[in-house]
Formats: C-alpha cells, sequence, structure tokens
C-alpha cells in the first residue's frame, strides 16, 4: 500500500492586506475567522465578510521560550476585531499589551496576524 502524505490543516485565519477575511452567519450574525458555508453555532448560511484592521486587546501574553521558527522573546495576543471575531494575533513591537490597548493589523508573518500596538 502506498503512503500517503497529510499536510496538517493551518488554523491562522486568511489576511489579505490588513483584515482578516472571514464569514458571519446570516441567521444569527455570528462573526467567524475563517470562511465557512454554515455557522457552527446555529447552522445558518454564511457570507464571506471582511473584519478589521482595528480591534482591541483581551489579553496579552509574553513568550519566552522557541515556538515553532519563532525565537523568544515575542507577544502573542487575543484582539476582539471591531464588528467582528476574536484571533490570535503577534503583538509588534514585542511586550505585554494592557487589556483594552487599540491595535491595528499590519499584516503577516509567515501567516500569522501581525499587529502594532
Amino acid at each position: 500500500m502506498p503512503s500517503v502524505t497529510v499536510e496538517p490543516a493551518d488554523p491562522r485565519p486568511l489576511v489579505d492586506g490588513d483584515v482578516v477575511v472571514g464569514s458571519r452567519c446570516t441567521g444569527c450574525t455570528r462573526p467567524d475567522a475563517w470562511q465557512r458555508e454554515r455557522c457552527p453555532a446555529c447552522l445558518g448560511v454564511c457570507v464571506s465578510e471582511r473584519f478589521g484592521p482595528g480591534g482591541i486587546v483581551w489579553s496579552s501574553a509574553d513568550v519566552h521560550l522557541a515556538v515553532g521558527h519563532r525565537e523568544p522573546p515575542f507577544t502573542l495576543a487575543q484582539v476582539d476585531l471591531d464588528d467582528g471575531p476574536r484571533v490570535l494575533v503577534t503583538v509588534r513591537p514585542t511586550g505585554e499589551v494592557p487589556p483594552g490597548t487599540r491595535v491595528r493589523i499590519v499584516g503577516t508573518d509567515d501567516g500569522d496576524v501581525v499587529v502594532e500596538s
């Protein structure tokens, strides 16, 4: 039997310039950072939507160990995008950001969403 190589799914949202390309449910209006045909909450039909570039930090943390290709230290944050979903982002410059801080998406870094505080 031939061996099959399966590439893992990339869980990061798609960024186009300075916005996240996701979807919103036409039924319950739930925003999602990923393009979906059906809403995972109510199974309603989803339509494509763009979120950002602005948002508010929900939480952040400095990471002090190497993760994948990233060398420490670097900062990760959960950001509530304006009228959109919460996404995990890399913060520039590195350093914890207080909750409630306004940030802006500035693109990607090897597929990761990057914000400036």
